[in-house]
């Protein structure tokens, strides 16, 4: 930003915002403090439309390994915490008429979800404290760092306990990143959340994709793992030489409360550093509700149905193992993440409310099949998980495109601050 454009800057009157989620207009001084697309080359543009694709491939990559590898994490463990080859999801006879049923590890796949969530929620909901002390390289380097811990003590762990440690790394790596690049995309044009969507939705498929890939080519487990470590290195080349970041990202716009008319206020004339008071986080929170509420419920729904009852879905007569099988439907349900997320230039939704019903109706029809099994194909079910996918991804990509495009006038706080603490864990 140069002198000139910051003297413009400084010369507008504050302007009064009826409803901080009404706002849909009135961005020209903010793209003045955002570091905006319009203003670079065109080159720079699609650099940086690339760089938070990678970005937002990189930051999700270890998260959706973990919940692919749930089932070898904890199978190739006892709950005592020694190695046993043998104790995998296989198949046993159960007294019921010698009917071959899927047999579960003594420690649920729930498990390495709730240590691949709960961290991230808790960087969220704590990270107002102290994100705003940190630069965004150091934001950066830490993400980067937790990443490469968290993949090789998964990988060379025999205990439960120590595997879950490596995954809780993963998590608080995606918690911090997405916290980081939310926060460093206000300044940048909107197309960037686009981008940034689809390449979290690319993790999923090519996370889900490679691992599923590697162990079915004969690779380990964990050489897999180890392999992947390749993934937290392209972050860091991404951000710090292939991103063209702007001179100054830590500049914010003011929000103040309007006392008289309960409004909010933008104020172009404030520090750099923002202040807001708690009756006016709780309007901003509120503003949230809306878009979150829908997101929160999709990704309930789908988190029972990927982690609580993916292991229990079982087709004996096909030509996939059991664990192939749970591979596979990880597989299918990124495939229809990463469709949807990449979608949003091309088809928006505008009624959020429809997606929970949707997927509470996935969920209705796969819990009903685990207890009295109906669906007669495996084919079908790949479907259901495949259109399982669609739904979570579109929850996802809308949401966040609609809060980017309407709640736009606190936008740096929102990315920074409030956005991700209503969304916590979920995260795809």
């Amino acid at each position: 930003m140069d002198s000139d454009d910051t003297a413009d800057v400084t010369e507008t009157e504050p302007t009064t915002l009826q409803n901080a989620g009404d706002i849909t207009e009135n961005e020209t001084s903010l793209n003045r403090y955002h570091y905006s697309c319009e203003n670079m080359s065109k080159r720079d543009n699609q650099r940086n439309l690339a760089a938070f694709w990678i970005l937002g491939l990189c930051n999700n990559f270890a998260y959706v390994v973990m919940l692919s590898a749930a089932k070898d994490i904890l199978g190739r463990t006892d709950t005592n915490g020694t190695h046993n080859a043998t104790e995998t999801m296989g198949l046993d006879d159960d007294d019921y008429g010698g009917h071959r049923v899927p047999k579960c590890n003594h420690v649920g796949t729930g498990a390495i979800l709730l240590a691949d969530i709960l961290p991230t929620l808790l960087v969220k909901l704590t990270g107002s404290l102290y994100i705003q002390f940190l630069p965004y390289s150091v934001r950066v380097l830490l993400v980067v760092v937790f990443a490469s811990i968290s993949l090789p003590v998964v990988s060379l762990s025999h205990a439960v306990w120590l595997s879950l440690f490596g995954v809780v790394f993963a998590s608080l790596s995606g918690g911090l990143g997405e916290l980081a690049f939310l926060g460093l995309m206000s300044h940048f044009h909107k197309n960037c959340v686009s981008t940034w969507s689809s390449g979290t939705g690319a993790a999923g498929l090519f996370g889900s994709l490679s691992y599923a890939g590697m162990t079915s080519a004969g690779l380990s487990a964990r050489v897999s793992l180890l392999v992947i470590l390749v993934v937290p290195a392209v972050m860091a080349v991404t951000y710090f030489f292939l991103l063209v970041r702007p001179k100054d990202v830590t500049t914010k716009i003011r929000v103040n409360v309007d006392e008289e008319h309960d409004t909010l206020i933008e104020n172009d004339n404030s520090p750099k550093m923002m202040q807001m008071s708690l009756k006016e986080k709780v309007l901003v929170i509120k503003s949230l509700l809306p878009y979150m509420v829908p997101l929160a419920l999709v990704y309930f729904a789908e988190y029972t149905i990927n982690q609580a009852l993916f292991e229990l879905v079982y087709f004996p007569s096909t030509w996939l193992t059991l664990s192939q099988q749970y591979r596979w439907y990880q597989v299918l349900y990124q495939v229809g993440v990463f469709a949807s997320r990449s979608s949003v230039n091309f088809i928006t939704i505008d009624k959020l409310w429809v997606l929970p019903l949707l997927q509470f109706v996935n969920l209705g029809v796969i819990l009903l099949h685990v207890m009295f099994p109906f669906i007669p194909s495996v084919w079908i079910m790949f479907v259901l998980i495949l259109y399982e996918g669609v739904l979570g991804g579109a929850a996802y990509v809308n949401t966040f495109y609609k809060i980017r495009n309407q709640v736009s006038a606190v936008g740096g706080y929102l990315s920074d601050r409030t956005l991700s603490s209503p969304v916590g864990g979920v995260r795809q």
